[in-house]
């Protein structure tokens, strides 16, 4: 495999890791933003796969709530996993360009919302139907975009659930979210078995930045984690916004 190829993906991972052990999203569009300068978007897909879904899955089970979240979040989690085929059967007949620009200004508005502390009530009754709704726009989003976080990461912070419960449901957002992806991909001739090696070789320095990046998660107080959460989606729909306009 070439060097050059190995450095790209060891750096690439190894910041990305780091900014989700810190905030809990951020591995897939982080990377994707970086790999997409280097390669077209499919590409960029195939080879965050292996990193992505070896630390949600990690997240996922780092905690003690993974049975009641699922029993609770499953409406939600169930269409936003299934929509992803349909996400990945239109990519290519819609415009990347306007999608992700769509994306960077969605997540904009998320994190200026966060950041000035405007978070707008979901009721209990009202869980399941805007849940299942989100969920089929997050998958079909993904699908397109190969990121996991519109809107079900905005559904999630409307749970208002604390921080770690929070991150483990983003975790498993995120595992059944590039199962999918990964699933989709193949199905549609997108991945091959160079493409997975490749991905594979980025997965220990996204583990080394999971780890750095948890031991600060947990210095951290919750307003700082709040507010460095935001100021990372904040970051991620600059960058998506750059890459789609420029």
């Amino acid at each position: 495999m070439d060097h050059n190829l190995i450095i790209i993906l060891g750096l690439t991972f190894v910041l990305a890791g780091t900014i989700k052990g810190i905030a809990g999203l951020g591995l897939p569009t982080v990377s994707l933003g970086i790999l997409s300068l280097v390669f077209d978007l499919e590409t960029a897909m195939a080879l965050l796969l292996v990193p992505s879904f070896t630390t949600n899955l990690w997240q996922a089970f780092s905690g003690g709530n993974i049975w009641r979240l699922l029993y609770r979040l499953w409406p939600f989690l169930l269409p936003a996993t299934g929509a992803v085929w349909l996400g990945a059967a239109l990519f290519g007949q819609l415009q990347a360009d306007w999608l992700e620009t769509m994306l960077g200004f969605l997540l904009l508005l998320y994190a200026i919302a966060g950041l000035t502390g405007f978070q707008p009530p979901l009721r209990r009754a009202h869980e399941r139907p805007v849940g299942m709704l989100c969920g089929v726009v997050n998958g079909v989003l993904t699908g397109l975009t190969g990121s996991f976080v519109v809107p079900g990461v905005m559904f999630l912070q409307a749970l208002r659930l604390d921080r770690h419960s929070f991150v483990q449901a983003m975790g498993i957002l995120f595992t059944l979210s590039t199962l999918a992806l990964a699933l989709a991909l193949h199905g549609h001739g997108r991945l091959t078995p160079s493409l997975g090696l490749a991905s594979a070789f980025g997965l220990p320095t996204a583990l080394t930045g999971m780890i750095i990046g948890s031991r600060i998660r947990h210095l951290l107080t919750e307003a700082r984690f709040r507010q460095f959460f935001f100021a990372c989606v904040l970051g991620l729909g600059l960058a998506i916004l750059t890459s789609a306009i420029f």
